[in-house]
């Protein structure tokens, strides 16, 4: 009977090593799957930060052509303009 016991509890630690053995390479897989979704997301990210800072280099060009131009053609409005946004800018500054 103690024979019989000790085979039963040696396929029984059998039993839980490969259990163990299955999650661990289960464990790398998830682990490894989750680091390839990170790097495909980190990189989405920094794709749409390229993008968004060359569509802001355009809205700057667009704003200095626009700035020069008026510059040229308005200066004394444009230069009101500029002393009106600086006002308005000093007043919500300090409250």
């Amino acid at each position: 009977m103690a024979q019989s016991t000790s085979t039963t509890n040696q396929r029984t630690s059998g039993e839980y090593a490969r259990t163990a053995d299955e999650l661990s390479e289960k464990a790398a897989n998830l682990a490894e799957k989750t680091g390839e979704h990170i790097e495909r997301v980190v990189q989405n990210v920094a794709d749409q930060g390229r993008q968004a800072t060359e569509q802001v280099q355009v809205v700057a060009d667009n704003f200095k052509t626009a700035l020069d131009k008026s510059v040229k053609d308005q200066p004394l409005t444009t230069l009101a303009v500029a002393a009106g946004l600086g006002f308005v800018i000093g007043a919500l500054w300090k409250s």
